[in-house]
């Protein structure tokens, strides 16, 4: 395997910027509202972006330092003047007009109006919010972090959310948090490229601090080494407990069910091809999420002998 290996120093920030946005991806966007000393308002979208910390609730953005000529964005000159801002999220729905917002207009010109989206009074902040995001973070600038005074040199906004607004349909029936399907929101890559977080790009990886896992390393050599089994596959089996383990006897059981039966009997004096079968079949149990019956074809796969 080979690797592009950079030193940052040898580069100049032109030629290292396509590099970091597009490997370090997808961002989740902040699509910030800010308003000037004068009330003029400013709404543009970055990148540098996401949340770091509930209690309080934090949420950091950088306007970076523009690499071309080193100016500074009118975001940052804003809250600096006014130490407010409203954080949206945006869905894909709105992301050609939010793009339309990062244009370079003028200072003063408000892309709301550019972008054709409504604008809200907010409740607690000064800036107003976007009626079309389906969630809004109204937030007070807590501190501002020059990073650097270069072209491409980040500035970390600090914001502190003192109000929050979320679009009912976008709410879990519980009450209690948001369904990612309904969201169905973007993030950035590098160049024009975005992704939409939505049908079959979303899954779900089973936290590994519910559990205490065996391990990989702890997996039966066979599995451990399997040709067959993925990385991922690995570490989905390695995410159970040692006692929620299924049995040899379990495992010798499974051999009756319809599927496995099929499966063996395709190949009845063939041991090494009825190995290799069962893996699969493993394999395709644990994606659809049936940890113990993979465990169960698996084992099955590894009691067999030649």
């Amino acid at each position: 395997m080979s690797f592009r290996t950079i030193d940052p120093a040898q580069l100049t920030p032109a030629e290292l910027h396509p590099f970091m946005v597009g490997a370090i991806a997808p961002r989740p966007v902040a699509f910030a509202s800010t308003i000037a000393a004068d009330g003029s308002v400013n709404l543009s979208p970055y990148s540098f972006f996401n949340c770091f910390g509930s209690n309080p609730p934090i949420l950091v953005f950088s306007p970076a330092n523009r690499v071309r000529d080193n100016s500074q964005k009118h975001t940052l000159q804003n809250v600096r003047e006014v130490p407010e801002v409203v954080v949206h999220i945006c869905d894909y729905a709105m992301v050609e007009q939010m793009s339309l917002a990062s244009t370079e207009y003028g200072k003063g010109v408000n892309e709301f109006v550019k972008a054709g989206f409504t604008e809200l009074p907010s409740q607690k902040v000064r800036p107003p919010r976007v009626a079309e995001a389906p969630a809004a973070f109204e937030c007070v600038v807590e501190q501002v972090i020059e990073l650097g005074q270069n072209n491409g040199a980040g500035n970390l906004i600090i914001c502190r959310v003192v109000m929050a607004h979320f679009r009912e349909d976008i709410v879990l029936p519980s009450g209690n948090g948001i369904d990612p399907f309904r969201l169905d929101a973007i993030a950035r890559l590098g160049g024009d490229w975005y992704c939409r977080a939505s049908g079959s790009s979303l899954f779900e990886v089973p936290k590994p601090n519910r559990n205490l896992g065996i391990g990989i390393d702890q997996l039966p050599e066979f599995i451990r080494n399997s040709e067959v089994l993925t990385g991922n596959n690995l570490g989905r089996l390695a995410n159970i407990e040692a006692q929620s383990m299924p049995t040899a006897e379990e495992a010798a059981a499974f051999r009756h069910e319809p599927i496995v039966s099929y499966t063996l009997g395709q190949h009845p004096t063939d041991p090494t091809r009825q190995r290799h079968e069962l893996v699969l079949l493993g394999q395709k149990l644990l994606e659809e999420g049936r940890l113990l019956d993979a465990w169960k074809a698996l084992l099955l796969a590894g009691s067999i002998r030649d």
